[in-house]
């Protein structure tokens, strides 16, 4: 019993190791996990009283227990047995794939990639690309919104850049959610997006399972108070204009929504415009090749190249940036108040209700359309109206003419008033109109959209057109039709 055992030196040296091992995870982990969570609720904590609609703690919930909640949800396990009913496939299957889709839809949102990295990263982005400014505002009617209400920010689509844009403009308000398509999920990028709490979806995926455990987890983000952004047009404009409005998304917010029980559902409309939009050339690609035979193809080596100058004339001082971006915030639309003044019910219809018939499915479809018209009403209604969006209009109403400096000036002014007079928020830099249209004029005639001839006469380039209609576009619903729920103002600001 006494006798001594000989065991080799580099056992002695695994046993200290797996022992250190366990004595970390039993005595010292717990204590270090509960002093990190501390810190990161009480940073929470403090972020929710900074922020106007606070971080629900439906978002703060770890991805893998959302997943788990999606794949025992009853409509999930309803539309894995109508599933199993129509293609005769096993049901584990079917569940395995679901489990597949809810992976890949959940986000995992963490706050410090938000508001550390992810609200910085886009205001620095966004301002070394534009001069950002903020245009319409109804603060008192923002000031207003229920605080255990679901906010939803709906706006139009110009630009990728919209998501960095308005998280930077939103970020002392809200953390917002949105919904983001295949562009972005690739590696390393995915996973910037998901720890920002952005939710990934096949846009046009038909797989009706696939649908289904997509529309449970908008619902559940809904009623749980979680501030989502969506894009009422799907995509991005590519001629300039509000598209006609796609409201798959919308559909499933607000599907089974009762005005008299449930949380009540806030739209704030966002109207965004640019100056420049980084992606024109390709969004009016298609167009450009039909009208013209021209193509225009994205490469790497330009885009770099491109990436590179914009870095070389910053430093150098010689960069004008590209014009202004504005973001304008307008009236919020309570769901509750639209389905009554409407006699819409769109508690008799939900998304995942396996068994609904066809007249309450028509019925919650007209519903929202209507609400989808009303929201594409007032998101127009306050897109900022500027400076090369005026010369560009101005500009299409005189191809054939050469036109003096003066004389542009003087039309683009009268186009202003007309645009006041209706109601449109014009946005002018330095509140000075004379600087307002040089900065337009400049824009287009860097770009050469815009040329001089000897006399120095301004004429537009006629190979340029597409690009002139292009951003025109962002204006014309304004001017074709001028009356507009809106008290005449004209946004001013420092430059």
């Amino acid at each position: 019993m006494t006798q001594s055992i000989d065991i080799p030196i580099w056992l002695v040296i695994v046993l200290a190791i797996f022992t250190a091992i366990a004595l970390v995870d039993r005595i010292f982990a717990p204590s270090v996990r509960w002093y990190f969570r501390r810190r990161v609720n009480d940073a929470i904590d403090e972020l929710n009283s900074r922020l106007d609609l606070r971080i629900r703690p439906f978002k703060l919930t770890r991805k893998q227990t959302l997943v788990d909640q999606l794949l025992y949800d009853q409509n999930v396990i309803d539309a894995v047995e109508l599933e199993h009913e129509n293609t005769g496939k096993p049901r584990m299957v079917l569940m395995k794939e679901a489990k597949k889709y809810a992976e890949e839809i959940v986000p995992s949102f963490s706050p410090l990639a938000y508001f550390g990295i992810g609200t910085r990263g886009a205001r620095w982005i966004s301002e070394f690309v534009y001069r950002v400014r903020l245009g319409y505002t109804n603060d008192d009617a923002l000031k207003q919104v229920p605080k255990d209400a679901t906010v939803v920010f709906v706006m139009n689509h110009r630009s990728n850049m919209d998501y960095m844009l308005v998280t930077y403009m939103a970020s002392n308000r809200a953390s917002l959610s949105y919904a983001v398509g295949e562009w972005a999920n690739v590696w390393l990028l995915q996973s910037l997006f998901r720890s920002m709490g952005a939710y990934f979806i096949r846009r046009n995926s038909k797989n009706p399972l696939y649908r289904k455990v997509l529309a449970s987890y908008v619902q559940k983000a809904t009623k749980e108070g979680v501030t989502q952004a969506v894009f009422p047009e799907g995509g991005l404009s590519r001629d300039g204009k509000l598209s006609a409005p796609k409201l798959g998304l919308i559909s499933y917010m607000i599907a089974g929504f009762n005005a008299e029980k449930d949380r009540d559902i806030i739209f704030i409309p966002v109207g965004i415009n640019y100056d420049r939009v980084l992606e024109d050339r390709i969004l009016t690609s298609k167009k450009e090749k039909e009208a013209t035979g021209r193509d225009f193809r994205v490469k790497l080596s330009a885009i770099a190249s491109f990436v590179w100058n914009l870095i070389k004339l910053r430093f150098q001082g010689r960069l004008y940036r590209y014009g202004h971006a504005c973001v304008s915030f307008g009236k919020p639309i309570s769901l509750a108040t639209f389905a009554n003044n409407n006699k819409v019910d769109f508690s008799k219809h939900s998304e995942n209700d396996v068994t609904i018939n066809q007249k309450n499915r028509k019925a919650h479809f007209d519903g929202v359309e209507k609400l989808g018209e009303e929201l594409l009403r007032e998101i127009g209604a306050i897109i900022p109206v500027l400076p090369v969006a005026l010369v560009s209009t101005v500009l299409l109403q005189n191809l054939d003419k050469s036109i003096g400096e003066l004389e542009l000036k003087s039309l683009v002014f009268k186009l202003i008033q007309q645009l006041e007079k209706h109601g449109s928020h014009v946005h002018i830099p330095r509140e000075d109109r004379d600087y307002t249209l040089t900065t337009g004029i400049r824009m287009l005639t860097l770009r050469h959209i815009l040329t001089t001839d000897e006399d120095g006469l301004y004429k537009a380039n006629p190979n340029e057109r597409l690009l002139l209609e292009y951003y025109a576009n962002s204006i014309t619903h304004l001017i074709d039709v001028p009356k507009v729920a809106r008290k005449s103002k004209t946004k001013k600001s420092d430059e």
